[in-house]
Parts: structure tokens; sequence; C-alpha cells
């Protein structure tokens, strides 16, 4: 069995099921509140296991927990759980969700989409796994609280039978909060920008409230589809504005795409540019700053919402980080 793995520059994220739109068919799905006692204590337990492994950097535990088929992928999971550190630093461990996923009726590794229900049906999160094997399954949702970065793990567990119980099949590290502020609060600003006509500030201010809110890519939610719809509904964004042409001066500079960047920790925004192919640092440093400038110039909306910008230069197709400045840096 061959699950394949997503990776996410810093804060890292390893998937082993990973969302496709495609060709799903729907199995069971298992929440919290109706689990069996004997289900949910099983999973708590692997779960809380899990989360201190990662909280307390405890790579052994983590490693002896892994699923089988998937140990030639640990070198990834290790370095998601090593990102975590951070984000757990400071914060108490606390179980958020458990969902009991039950696709043992597969005949083959298929698309699979699974449709988690309350008890009264008036709430629905939907997981999308791709190509994934018959098999009973689990998604284990835990939370920093307190923590500063208020760091998110969501573990995929699967089943390796009586003799094994519960083992890992992936790990997902996200941050809770960016500069101090949650998803939350980056969709009720992300709506204030909107109504101020600040189309880009806006646009990047949902992508970082979706970022921060859902846990997983592979989950889907009536909320989250509230935001997207918000998000879609935005004149003027930067949804269809790439390849960017900026001119500046006498130059002019071509941005292939502006994307949400928390590697720092920090709502930053990563500009990737068309670099003209200089290679002496100093001359990196001082196009990296002309390219962010020119952006700032020509949507100064952004300089207000987000802590910085990342500048990432591309030659034949090949980006190289060149530096993150603060917005008070860029000229």
């Amino acid at each position: 069995m061959r699950l394949n793995l997503k990776g996410f520059a810093a804060p890292a994220v390893v998937l082993v099921l990973l969302f496709s739109p495609e060709l799903m068919k729907a199995t069971s799905c298992t929440t919290q509140a109706a689990l069996s006692p004997q289900d949910r204590d099983a999973l708590m337990a692997a779960g809380g296991r899990l989360a201190v492994a990662v909280a307390q950097q405890d790579s052994a535990s983590l490693k002896a927990a892994l699923l089988p088929a998937v140990a030639q992928d640990w070198d990834g999971i290790h370095e998601a759980a090593e990102a975590g550190a951070a984000l757990m630093k400071g914060g108490k461990v606390e179980l958020r969700n458990l969902y009991l996923l039950d696709a043992s009726s597969l005949a083959a590794a298929a698309d699979t989409q699974f449709f988690c229900s309350n008890a009264s049906g008036s709430l629905t999160v939907t997981l999308n796994m791709h190509a994934l094997p018959p098999g009973r399954y689990a998604v284990v949702l835990a939370d920093a609280a307190g923590a500063p970065n208020a760091g998110q793990l969501s573990f995929i567990l699967a089943w390796d039978g009586p003799a094994s119980g519960w083992k890992l099949g992936g790990l997902t590290v996200r941050p809770g909060a960016l500069d101090a502020q949650d998803g939350t609060w980056w969709w009720t600003h992300a709506r204030e920008l909107a109504k101020a006509n600040q189309s880009w500030a806006a646009w990047y201010a949902y992508e970082t409230a979706r970022f921060l809110l859902v846990p997983v890519d592979f989950l889907s939610s009536p909320n989250l589809d509230k935001l997207n719809g918000e998000q879609a509904a935005i004149a003027n964004s930067p949804q269809n504005a790439f390849p960017l042409t900026l001119p500046d001066g006498p130059r002019t500079w071509k941005i292939d795409s502006v994307r949400l960047d928390a590697t720092l920790l920090h709502a930053d925004l990563g500009v990737f540019y068309e670099s003209t192919g200089v290679t002496d640092p100093a001359a990196q440093r001082t196009e990296a700053v002309a390219v962010l400038s020119a952006l700032v110039k020509a949507q100064p909306g952004l300089r207000a919402s987000f802590h910085g910008l990342w500048a990432y230069a591309v030659k034949d197709g090949k980006p190289t980080p060149v530096m993150e400045l603060p917005m008070d840096k860029i000229p």
C-alpha cells in the first residue's frame, strides 16, 4: 500500500491523503459524539500520545507509531513534527475532534469522500481523500491551547489490525494564529477591507483566514464554503491578475504570483517575480527591494494589513528566496 505525501514550506505539512475534487466515492464517517466508547477511548489515547510526542519532540515514539506502509516517508513526517515545536511551545495539548472513517468496503484504492454529520444533521464536514486503499482510518484534530502561535495538529491514523492497533499515517502542523490574530479575526478584517474596496488586501486576508481556520487541506465545511463565496465576490481581486506587469521608472517588473507565506509565523506575502538574473547577493537584494516597493506602491492596502513581504526571484522557472522585509522597511 503506497500513500502519497505532500509538503508545505514551514510551518511544515505532511499529508498522507490528498484532496481531490473528482471521482469521489462515498463511504461512512462517524463523528466523535456518535463513536462507541471503545472507539472513542482508543482514538483519544492514540491521538493524545501522538500530540504529546510532537509537543515534546519525542521522535522515537512517533517513529514507533508509524504505519509500516509509509515508513519510507518518515523524513517528511519527522520534518513536520519538528516544525510543530514552535507552534506548540507554551501551550497545553487538547484534542478537538475525532472522525472515524470506514472505507473497508472499497474493492481497491479509490478517491473517496466522507460526509461527517452531527447528530441532528445540521452540520456536515466533508473529508476528501485521494487514492485511499480499503481499510479503516481516523482523523484526529488537536490544539495547543494557550500557545502564542495556537498550534494545530492533525493526525491521520490507519487501523493496522488488532495486534498493532491505530498507527500514524500522516501529520499536519499549522499555526492557529499569526501576529497574535486568529482566523476569525482575519475573516472579520477581510470583510472590512472588502467593504473599503481594498480588493487585494481583502483577498489575502481571506487567504490568511482560511489557512488558520482549516487545519487540513482535505477538509471542507459550510463555514469554509461561506468564506470562499465571500472571497470570490471581491471585485478587482488578484485572482486573475497574474502574470502582473509593474512599471518602475525605466524598468518593468513581471510578478508571477503573490501568495500567503507563513514561513516565519508572520502574516507575510510571498512575491514571486521574474529576475533579471543577477547573482551578486547585494544586487539580488537591490532588485528584490525594487520589486517589493513597486508592488506596495501599486497596492498600498497591503502595507497596512500584512507584516511583510518575501521576495522570491524566479529564473528559468526556478524560484530562489532572497529575503523577507517587514512592511516598514520597504521604501
